[in-house]
Parts: structure tokens; sequence; C-alpha cells
């Protein structure tokens, strides 16, 4: 059986990889924060975007090329950051960004993933995007900046909707801690997802390795709280202008969800926008990532990208179709490693496009760019 009769859909993809992860990583994975009612909102507004479906407008097959800040992508999508994804799945940063390589599609190394921007670098592809959740020491910063450039990230991206830490309670509930500590009972949990546990013996428990060099400034930080912390600063618009002038490539700021805000953001000389509420996973009395789209689209000149609540083709043409030039997914992609390893994530590519594909066969748009004469 092949993987396309397997897993359809990313929910089947879901299924079946929250049976091959342990709990306690799953509630880490799948999560929001609060009672989940952003995430819930992310759902409902992207299902209330509709089209006119068309008739008798013969054969044709869509062209779902694009561009973005000057470059050309065979598909208009790619690989949000997603911390800790080798705890999610063991390897999973080298897997995600060997499959981006591959397809030719931008993929994104968090801050605080399992491996180290060196470690990644022979796996990179032309479309490498590094994010970054900004340090207070400012050596830190430019070292960061110089190791991700060194290695091959040509595109900078700065997260500035996570001004503090969530609560994340179905994580908290679920006993994941950093860094990771296998205690009895989340050992139990391991040994019942045996490839996942085969695979975590290969590689050891996961921690934030790009951190490690950095390991002389704990001393600075409460004994309670780990090197990750040293991240915890809420930028603002003075520390943006000082990454701007540090970083000569493209630059694209990550959390925006007000019109005002984008609009004072190209004036800043940023690249681009990328709408997020994270998932829902930072506040949980946000609006529908999607709604505030077509605010910020108006608002900017600037490229806009959108994530948050995608889950399949359909929900990437309604973003383009409110004016999105290209649209990132995160969870997704670990539910794919989760439920077939290695090849998950070249097969969930396939799906999106088949996916994309049908339903603009179905609204008869040729281009991407068709697609918002199509809404209701």
């Amino acid at each position: 059986m092949d993987l396309h009769s397997k897993f359809p859909a990313i929910s089947d993809l879901r299924r079946a990889a929250r049976r091959r992860i342990p709990h306690f990583v799953w509630e880490y994975l799948d999560s929001a924060t609060g009672d989940e009612q952003t995430a819930r909102r992310n759902r409902e507004a992207l299902d209330a975007v509709l089209f006119r479906a068309s008739i008798l407008h013969g054969e044709f097959k869509p062209d779902l090329t694009t561009t973005l800040l000057g470059r050309g992508f065979p598909l208009p999508f790619g690989i949000s950051p997603v911390g800790m994804s080798g705890l999610i799945w063991p390897g999973a940063e080298r897997m995600l960004a060997q499959t981006a390589s591959d397809i030719g599609i931008p993929y994104t190394m968090s801050t605080v993933a399992t491996t180290t921007p060196e470690d990644i670098a022979p796996h990179l592809g032309e479309h490498a995007w590094f994010q970054m959740y900004p340090p207070r020491d400012e050596a830190i910063r430019d070292d960061m900046i110089s190791r991700a450039r060194a290695a091959g990230f040509n595109t900078l991206i700065l997260t500035v909707d996570v001004p503090v830490a969530s609560r994340r309670e179905r994580q908290t509930r679920g006993g994941l801690t950093q860094p990771p500590k296998l205690t009895p009972r989340l050992a139990l949990q391991a040994a019942q997802c045996p490839v996942w546990l085969n695979g975590i013996r290969q590689t050891g428990m996961p921690r934030m390795k790009t951190l490690d060099k950095y390991s002389d400034f704990k001393g600075q930080l409460p004994s309670t709280e780990h090197i990750g912390y040293l991240l915890r600063t809420s930028p603002d618009w003075d520390y943006l202008k000082r990454l701007r002038d540090a970083w000569s490539g493209p630059l694209i700021v990550k959390g925006v969800t007000r019109p005002d805000d984008a609009a004072r953001l190209q004036d800043a000389g940023v690249d681009a926008i990328w709408i997020s509420n994270h998932a829902g996973r930072q506040f949980d009395a946000a609006q529908g990532a999607i709604s505030a789209l077509p605010h910020v689209r108006a608002a900017t000149t600037l490229p806009v990208i959108f994530d948050s609540g995608v889950e399949g083709g359909l929900d990437i043409i309604r973003a383009l179709a409110l004016g999105a030039d290209f649209v990132m997914l995160g969870r997704a992609w670990h539910y794919a490693l989760g439920a077939a390893g290695q090849k998950g994530p070249a097969h969930l590519a396939d799906m999106l496009r088949k996916d994309m594909e049908a339903n603009m066969g179905q609204l008869g748009t040729k281009t991407l760019a068709d697609l918002r004469h199509c809404l209701l």
C-alpha cells in the first residue's frame, strides 16, 4: 500500500503519529495555551473562507509555482520553525531540511532546535531560513547571526509574538521539562513507542544544542531556569533596528496580526511580514490568524507569509486567495515524520500539491493569482 492510500490527509498522519509518539511529547507538539480557544478560532476562521466553483473551464493543470523575495519556488508553501523538533521525532531537523532541499522549498530552523547550524549545514538547500528568538545579550545575538550565515542560512526570521513564556497547560500536565528528563512515568510512555525510543537512543536525549556554546552565560540566570531563558527578552523597535543593521540578507518578522504594525515594519526596512498567532500557543484571546490577513495585506506592499491552523491544501488556497504570498506549516511536517518516518515529509508535500491541484481544478483557476477572484 502506498502512502497516499494509507495517509490521504493530514488528519490520517496526525492519528498515526499520535500512536507512535510518547504522550508527553505529543502534548508538547499538539497543544496550544489556555483552553485552546485561539487554536479553535484558527480552524473556524479558515472554514469560513468560501469560494465560488466554476464550470466549463476545460482541461488544464494548475501552475503552483511562485516567487518570494526574488526567489522562485515550485510550490507556495514551506516548513515553519518548530522548537525541539528532534524531541518530537529523532533526527527531525535533518530530515526536514533534506526534504526541503530536495523539493526546493524553504526550511526554517528554530533557535531552540536539537541540532546546530553547523551540523545541519550539509542538509540545507538554497532556501535555508534561520528563526531567531531574540537573545537579550548582544554578543550572543551577533555570534548566532554569524553562525547562521556561515552555515548557509540566507534569510533571518525574527519571532516577535513570544514576549513572555506562555502557560501551555497541556504540556505542563504531560510532564515535559527543559531539558527533557525521562522520569519513570515518562519512560513508561516512551517504552510504548519503540521506534521513537530507538531513535532517541541513537541521537541521545534532545537538548537545545545551538545554545550549548553560550553555557557560560547561564550563571546570569536563576537556578530554576534553563539556558533557553537567555532568549526571553521582549524585543522593541530599537532591537529590530539593530538586528536590521547586523543582518545583510532578507529579514522577515514573524508573529504579526495588526495592520498598523505591518505598516511600521515596512518603514523599518524589513523584507516580508509573517502573519501568525503561533498556532494558538501563546495567547488564548487572539483572533483567528486568517482573519487578520486581509487587513495586514491592505496595510503593506511587502510580501506576506501566513501560518497558523493550516490543515491541508485547501487552507493554503484560502490564505493565498486572501492575499498571502506564501504559506508555512509546522505541526503537519511533524505528524508526517511521526506517521511515516523519513518518507513522511515528502509524502506530505505531494499530498498538499495534489490537494491544491484538485481544488484549483474545481475553481477553474490556472494560477495562484487567479484564486482571489473566486472568493465568495
